[in-house]
């Protein structure tokens, strides 16, 4: 991957702070984050079906991200979160680089993708993902390289779901806050001389910032707008 360097490997679990009530254990699965009667661990497996190029064509993140002409695509996923998103960006062809700021949710990312390099299944996706431990703001002001594609999922309210997913959302909200600096995070991702950014957004919700994209994809659940820059 050109332009980027990976954060340290953390081995110390007891360096990371969780919120009050949260605690990371390590069990036969994998880190993972209890408390209040909830778990959360980062788990690519069961991302597998959705990786068949049969499948992977039609996911609507990946039909936003395609990039003409250029052989090895780059992506910058500027909130990885548990890195699901920049695995189907991966298993599309993308080298991604991802940034989480939140020291307890790169933590699970990290162990993700570990226990996802040892996954036959997994293995070459996972090799085209590389993260980086930080703030994205100044990580994408650093970038030594335009990537093609900048990727945002800003943290939004919680929306009406199934158990289980409200139940993972709250333990990510207990972990970092909606996004609070919309302006600035969409900006300096136009700034990287990305040739678009792609943002994930409710299928109904309004637009990041408030700035109107070239065009949009939307599902029932999510909407990808996508801004196209002219360098």
């Amino acid at each position: 991957m050109r332009g980027f360097v990976c954060s340290p490997m953390r081995q110390d679990l007891a360096h990371i702070a969780c919120p009050q009530g949260l605690e990371l254990v390590m069990r036969e699965e994998g880190l993972t984050l209890v408390g209040n009667g909830m778990e959360l661990r980062g788990d690519f497996s069961r991302m597998v079906p959705r990786l068949r190029q049969d499948r992977l064509s039609h996911e609507l993140l990946v039909r936003a991200a395609r990039v003409r002409g250029a052989r090895e695509p780059v992506a910058v996923d500027a909130t990885a979160g548990l890195g699901e998103d920049s695995l189907l960006l991966a298993a599309a062809g993308f080298c991604v680089t991802l940034f989480e700021r939140d020291a307890v949710i790169a933590a699970l990312l990290r162990d993700a993708l570990r226990r996802g390099a040892d996954d036959a299944r997994l293995a070459a996706c996972v090799a085209r993902m590389r993260l980086v431990e930080g703030d994205a703001v100044q990580g994408m002001r650093d970038l030594d390289a335009p990537p093609d594609v900048v990727f945002l999922d800003p943290m939004f309210p919680m929306r009406k779901k199934s158990a289980s997913v409200k139940k993972k959302l709250q333990m990510l909200q207990q972990l970092e806050r909606p996004c609070d600096n919309e302006e600035e995070l969409l900006r300096v991702a136009m700034q990287t001389g990305a040739s678009k950014v792609i943002v994930k957004r409710p299928a109904k919700g309004p637009n990041l910032a408030g700035a109107t994209p070239s065009h949009a994809l939307a599902g029932k659940a999510v909407r990808y707008d996508v801004y196209c820059v002219t360098h």
